[in-house]
């Protein structure tokens, strides 16, 4: 699974992993893809100078990649005291309730929060950022639109390639317009957070708006076949991200969750702003219908649903309450059917790749080679 972009990053495969797990990505590098790291939890930088430094050495030398989120634009002055402060009485009494329904237990005293949102302020992200380019990085992936361009030149200064998210060919054109190097077209299906439409009809279009710039494919993609889709439509590469959650590899701390996973269908999730406060797809439970109901105040925008939520969904994660417990993935949950290991998983997308050229072949009246 070759291409220009793959050939470009040193490795063999044109398989891109997002996977908020070092374990995960230096995993999928040495398997021959490339390894992206989601830095979105990471708000002490010494907790990610750590973890990449653990990736460093499991990698083993092969290449990877960091995911931030940080906003084009600068906002001034604002800190995470103010913006709680903006969350209104009704909502928060609104989690309450739905906490005490489900008699979800408090956090030991003392205990914080395991999952904020600050990792979505730009003052964080450059944090990270500064540990980052201490670490050999080869590609930084921003997925709130294009990162501001001080970075997108810190960036090339280090002879880092910059990708950015995209779920339109307007949004793909401004990623161009700013001098990104990598458009990644993320469709419908993806986890977390997606646009409206299709990746069947968002790839083609991403490319023609962008070229000759290398677009990766993204979201309902599980198999080798699907892959060779992507590649089809024009894309250097395939973006997977769900598809790693229920690895071997993978640390989600929650037995329950991954249970949740493995017997999960692809009808069996939903775009709901539950979570951030912007649509993310992820698996439908009691929390997502509570919040989508018509009857209920509503969710906030982003980011005062993050935070309104953070200790909620930690309190949920902790104590594995089964009808609120979720989590952000993609509709090709329901091929995430056994724990696999990292190579397993790349393998069997690679013999899937194999597979899907030589039918093709064999209907074009060529011979495989």
């Amino acid at each position: 699974m070759e291409t220009e972009l793959s050939r470009e990053l040193g490795i063999e495969h044109a398989i891109f992993g997002f996977t908020p797990f070092p374990a995960v990505a230096a995993a999928i590098s040495r398997a021959g893809g490339f390894g992206v790291l989601g830095a979105v939890r990471y708000t002490d930088p010494q907790e990610l100078a750590r973890d990449l430094d653990r990736l460093d050495k499991l990698a083993d030398g092969r290449p990877y990649g960091l995911d931030v989120v940080m906003p084009a634009k600068k906002v001034e002055g604002v800190t995470e005291a103010d913006v709680e402060a903006m969350i209104p009485a009704a909502h928060r009494g609104f989690v309450q309730d739905l906490l005490t329904r489900y008699g979800v237990p408090e956090l030991a005293e003392g205990e914080a929060s395991g999952w904020r949102i600050t990792g979505w302020m730009e003052e964080v992200a450059r944090n990270q950022l500064d540990v980052a380019f201490d670490h050999p990085i080869k590609l930084l992936a921003n997925a709130l639109g294009s990162p501001p361009a001080d970075v997108i030149e810190r960036s090339h200064a280090h002879g880092v390639l910059v990708a950015a998210l995209a779920g339109s060919a307007e949004h793909a054109r401004r990623h161009a317009a700013a001098g990104i190097d990598v458009v990644v077209a993320q469709g419908y299906e993806a986890g977390g957070h997606t646009g409206e439409i299709g990746s069947m009809v968002l790839v083609p279009e991403v490319v023609e708006a962008v070229a000759p710039l290398p677009v990766l494919a993204a979201g309902g993609i599980g198999s080798g076949e699907q892959a060779a889709a992507g590649l089809a439509l024009g894309a250097q590469g395939v973006w997977l991200g769900s598809l790693w959650l229920t690895t071997e590899e993978a640390d989600l701390h929650s037995a329950a969750l991954t249970r949740k996973l493995l017997a999960a269908g692809s009808g069996d999730t939903v775009r709901s702003r539950a979570l951030t406060g912007k649509p993310a797809r992820q698996l439908r439970t009691a929390w997502t219908d509570a919040w989508d109901d018509p009857a209920g105040p509503g969710t906030l925008p982003m980011p005062l649903q993050g935070l309104l939520v953070a200790e909620a969904v930690s309190r949920i994660q902790k104590y594995e309450v089964g009808e609120l417990l979720g989590t952000p993935v993609g509709q090709i949950v329901g091929r995430m059917t056994s724990e696999r290991s990292v190579q397993a998983v790349v393998d069997d997308l690679t013999r899937g790749f194999e597979r899907a050229v030589t039918r093709i072949n064999r209907i074009a009246g060529r011979s495989a080679t």
